[in-house]
């Protein structure tokens, strides 16, 4: 049974999808930025960990409306600007996923939607 998930506390939908669809156990949550909830706005102007900050509150606010946590993601995709921003990324993400860290691709995305620097999506498996 599929069910949508939607919640206020993250950046709504910027086009026709959802935050995240769960499947059984199965979260599949749809990509997010580092843009304010309540404005939209992308944040830290340029600053990466910032703007990794953001994003990783949005995706934490949706895995937690769909029933789970963090420690519930087992896969992540990270589209970036620049590959260069990986190593202030991690510093960040390192601090969202301290233990057992879920697999992960990151790819190098010219052109990302409202001027972001970077986008995540993920899939988590709720215990």
């Amino acid at each position: 049974m599929k069910e949508i998930i939607f919640t206020e506390q993250a950046t709504k939908p910027t086009a026709w999808y959802s935050q995240a669809v769960k499947v059984d156990r199965q979260v599949y949550l749809a990509g997010v930025c580092g843009d304010d909830r309540n404005t939209g706005a992308i944040m830290g102007d340029g600053d990466i960990q910032i703007e990794t900050k953001y994003a990783l509150e949005n995706l934490k606010a949706t895995i937690e409306a769909a029933g789970g946590g963090m420690e519930d993601i087992v896969k992540v995709s990270v589209y970036v600007k620049n590959l260069q921003y990986m190593q202030d990324f991690n510093a960040v993400y390192k601090t969202y996923f301290p233990e057992n860290p879920p697999a992960r691709i990151a790819m190098e995305i010219s052109n990302l939607g409202g001027g972001a620097n970077l986008e995540l999506d993920a899939i988590a498996v709720l215990a």
